[in-house]
């Protein structure tokens, strides 16, 4: 059993990640600084140090000692990171960056592994759906330009420093301990939260908008997959179904989840909004012998429960 770093395991893919990879019997230190991440999401854990990714002197005592490291910390809020730029950059960049540069000092035998979380955000608008890894990159967002450095920065960890990589291209993840509160939740755990408390939900939009949702359940088996496939050729792969869902879908999968039916009003577009963004799954489907098994329905049906919907 191995030694893992585990940053931003108090937030909800993290804390995930947290239960599965105690689960199978390894042992956890997670690195949060708390600022969306709850406490209570991982009440086993003991080695929790309370700190930021973008402080490399925290960074790098949090990995010494460790066989590998799950970077999932990042602030997620694509509005957040256009309105404040520079601090999201120094967080899901310059942390990134620090997160790599301790990964390749951890032990004295060489670099440990990093599994890193990116975002189909790095695409953009690009409109070639379903999106492949190799489709051009043209992030509309500060977040999504972020995640492409980080991706270029495990490159360079890669082929300059040795540091074996693994890097995830998230589409809609969505579960159990998303808060809907949060300005980084997805749409996902806001629609259930107003379903639950018989609210009603607001579409930007007509609702057309496609998506690619993906259970946070089956998020995390390639992520932790991704560790045995770590290598200094810096593959990423994106996590996606690639059965695409409007957002009319989904109020419609969401009510028949709950035997009830979702309020909805409709507003204006967002600025900024892609209209479609689904992923291909071929590559990583090829790379790791599996697929997202949990249907949408399933998946709304188990995030309706841990409501209490």
């Amino acid at each position: 059993m191995a030694a893992y770093l585990v940053t931003g395991g108090c937030g909800f893919i993290g804390s995930h990640l947290v239960d599965a990879l105690m689960a199978a019997g390894h042992s956890v230190r997670i690195l949060d600084d708390l600022s969306t991440g709850k406490r209570e999401n991982v009440p086993d854990v003991e080695d929790i140090v309370i700190g930021d990714v973008a402080d490399a002197g925290v960074m790098a005592g949090a990995m010494t000692g460790m066989d590998g490291c799950f970077h999932l910390a990042a602030i997620a809020s694509v509005q957040r990171s256009n309105e404040e730029w520079a601090l999201t950059h120094r967080v899901n960049l310059t942390g990134t960056v620090n997160v790599l540069d301790a990964a390749r000092q951890a032990k004295a035998g060489g670099p440990v592994p990093v599994v890193y979380a990116s975002s189909a955000a790095v695409y953009g608008d690009n409109p070639a759906v379903p999106l492949v890894e190799d489709a051009q990159k043209r992030p509309l967002t500060a977040y999504g330009a972020d995640k492409l450095g980080c991706e270029q920065h495990a490159r360079v960890a890669g082929q300059v420093h040795d540091v074996p990589t693994t890097g995830f291209r998230f589409f809609n993840i969505y579960g159990p301990r998303q808060d809907p509160g949060s300005p980084y939740s997805g749409v996902i755990s806001i629609f259930a939260d107003r379903l639950s408390a018989g609210r009603t939900a607001t579409v930007h939009g007509d609702g057309g908008q496609m998506r690619d949702f993906v259970y946070v359940g089956d998020c995390v088996r390639f992520v932790m997959a991704g560790m045995e496939k770590a290598t200094t050729a810096a593959e990423v792969y994106n996590v996606c179904t690639g059965r695409p869902s409007s957002l009319l879908d989904l109020i419609a999968a969401l009510s028949d989840a709950a035997g009830r039916d979702l309020a909805v009003e409709f507003g204006p577009p967002r600025i900024g909004d892609i209209r479609d963004s689904f992923g291909d799954a071929s590559k990583t489907t090829a790379a790791f012998g599996m697929t997202v098994d949990t249907s949408l329905r399933d998946g709304l049906a188990k995030t309706l429960r841990s409501l209490g919907g």
